[in-house]
This record gives C-alpha cells, structure tokens and sequence, in this order.
C-alpha cells in the first residue's frame, strides 16, 4: 500500500469522526435501566443497533462536511478537516457517505423494521439539518437534541422496554443542554461576528445563549432528580430497610437519589466549561476532562451498583 493510499484511509476514518460513536452509547440507555444488560440476546442485539448507528451518524458527518467546506476553510480548526484541507475529492466523499448509509441501514433492516425506519428518520433530519436547518437559530438546537432523543426512543424499541415520563424528560434536558452549549461555545469562539463559519451564530446574543444553557441544566438534574424519586428499583438488602426504619428519607424505594449530587456536580463542571468556550466538541470535553471523566465514572459505578450489584429487586 503506498503513502498515499495509506493517507486516504486515514482522511476517510478522520471523515467518520469515530469519536463521536460515543454519543450512540445512548442506545443502551433503556436496556441498562431496564436490569437487563446481562441478557445476552438483548445485549447483541443493542450492540447491533449500536453498529448501525454509528454508520449513519458518520454518514451524515460526511454529507455535512462536503457541503461545508467551503465554510470550513474560514474556521481555525475545521479548516484541516480531510474535505475542506483539499485531501479527500467530493465525488469520493459523496460515495463514501452513501456506502455508509447503505450498510447501516441494510444492518438496521436485519434487527427491525421500524428501527430502520427510524435511523431513516435521524438521516433526514441529519441531511435537512445540513442542508438548510442548522442556519435557522433555535431550530438548530432544537434538531441536534433530537439526535439523542432519536438514540434513546431506537433502544428501547428494539428490546420493547418501558421508559418511564422522567427518564425521556432527563434524555431531552440533557441533549437541549449539551446542544445550546454547543453553540454557546461556538459563539464565544468566534466572538459571534462570523456568519462565514455558521450563520446562525449571527441571529445569537450571548446572553440569550447563557439563558438556554442555564434553563435546560436546571431542567436536566431536576428531571434526573424526579427520575431517581419515583423511578428508583426497590431495594432487597436487610441493611437498606432497616435504614428505612431509621429515617423516612431512606426509604427503600428511592435508591438511585444517591446520584443527584455527582449529577450535580457534573453538570456544574460542564456548565463551566462552555462558558469558557471548551465544549464546541463535547464529545471530546466528555472524553477529556478529569472532572467529568471522573464524575461520569462514579455516576455509571453507582447506577450499575444499584441495579445489578444485588442490592435492589
């Protein structure tokens, strides 16, 4: 293999933004709070839904780019992405991103047919969004939360699980929090004079950005915090009833409030560093920074505790 094809490889798996599969870990939101993650059946089949998600998520990333790249070449950092750097031709992207579709949703089409038609939904949205949408202020947010809305509903389908009125309250919360931060730190990027790089930017102010991200962070833990509050699995341990004898605010149903504070904490530490500009990519932030790291891994520690460490029923 010469250098040059060798390169090519690299611009093309650069092109699929791998990092960013780790939003489509949403998919195994339902089936971890349904106590059914050892299930192997259901485990593969989400893991599957998991795979094809990640073909379609990176063929929109692609569709995105080739349409951008014109705007790119103006951004301090997009500007080295494969397309707008002049590496990968269109045409090829343009194939590279049906190929992607089509094996994704060929795959989808294996595990259900609704669930291929919602990957065909999340393209649409994706391509539209691409295409004119993400222009238009407020709707852009908007659209880039329903990605994650997108994810959690296809889970839960595929293993026909129930997902309780708070849990999709948080999801929806959390994704309208994590996509106005987005945007908030784009705009301070880019001191939000530059139409060249994202005309919606332009139809923002910062203190309207600072508004949507302080309400749907507000809206994320309390919605959590309702969630843990009715929707907690009872606990099965004679240590936690006897607990609940000593203090009505142990009682044995509400195991899962122990999370709010790191909930809390997480959120904070995230809110922080959009309004330092460092969460225009969050899925590298969430990757990267000791604090949510740190947070996340006590946050997923407990809640696995919770339901799978024989300490609830």
């Amino acid at each position: 293999m010469g250098k040059n094809s060798f390169q090519i490889i690299i611009d093309l798996i650069k092109l699929a933004r791998p990092v960013h599969w780790v939003k489509n870990l949403a998919v195994f939101a339902a089936l971890i709070f349904s106590g059914l993650l050892f299930e192997r059946g259901l485990f593969l089949v989400v893991v599957e839904a998991f795979l094809a998600f990640n073909l379609v998520t990176s063929a929109s990333y692609v569709f995105n780019d080739i349409l951008d790249r014109d705007r790119d070449k103006q951004h301090p950092t997009k500007k080295n992405r494969p397309i707008a750097a002049g590496r990968i031709d269109p045409t090829l992207a343009i194939t590279y991103s049906a190929g992607l579709a089509i094996v994704g949703l060929v795959l989808a089409l294996s595990i259900a047919d609704f669930f291929a038609l919602l990957l065909i939904l999340y393209l649409s949205i994706q391509f539209a969004y691409s295409l004119y949408l993400k222009h238009l202020a407020v709707v852009d947010i908007i659209l880039i939360a329903s990605g994650f809305v997108i994810r959690v509903y296809a889970g839960a389908y595929i293993i026909d699980a129930h997902l309780s009125v708070w849990f999709l309250l948080c999801v929806v919360a959390t994704s309208l929090f994590l996509a106005s931060g987005k945007r908030r730190s784009e705009f301070g990027a880019t001191g939000g004079s530059s139409s060249q790089t994202r005309k919606s930017l332009s139809k923002y102010t910062k203190d309207t950005l600072n508004s949507y991200v302080s309400m749907f962070a507000n809206s994320a833990w309390l919605s959590w915090a309702l969630f843990t509050f009715f929707e907690s699995p009872r606990a099965a341990q004679p240590l936690w009833l006897f607990l609940s004898e000593i203090s009505r605010a142990t009682t044995v149903n509400k195991l899962l409030m122990v999370t709010i504070p790191v909930v809390i904490f997480g959120i904070m530490r995230y809110e922080a560093l959009i309004f330092q500009d460092k969460t225009e990519a969050p899925e590298k932030v969430l990757l990267t920074d000791p604090g949510l790291i740190a947070s996340s891994v006590i946050w997923i520690g407990i809640v696995m505790f919770i339901f799978y460490g024989g300490v609830a029923i």
